[in-house]
């Protein structure tokens, strides 16, 4: 599967991409956005991560991709925002 870049237009306007992938220390995960200050954020948990990209995307479309050590998607997370133009 390729990888979207964050902040690709779709037919809806901007969706932000995000991926969830383990780390090779195996102390968490990480969670990809070229949209993040730093561009990635370490996690504990899986859900923590989620969570997180959720919360940041209530405004707009996007989506989550959960990764295996494998490089395997695992997990898909789609999310419609809540922002509409009057």
């Amino acid at each position: 599967m390729k990888r979207e870049e964050c902040g690709v237009s779709n037919q809806s306007g901007p969706r932000h991409v995000y991926e969830v992938r383990p780390r090779k220390d195996h102390r968490g995960v990480d969670l990809i956005c070229d949209g993040l200050p730093f561009g990635r954020l370490w996690y504990l948990e899986v859900s923590e991560a989620i969570g997180y990209a959720q919360f940041y995307s209530r405004s707009h479309d996007a989506v989550i991709y959960v990764y295996d050590e494998a490089g395997n998607v695992i997990e898909t997370h789609e999310i419609v925002g809540e922002f509409r133009e009057w």
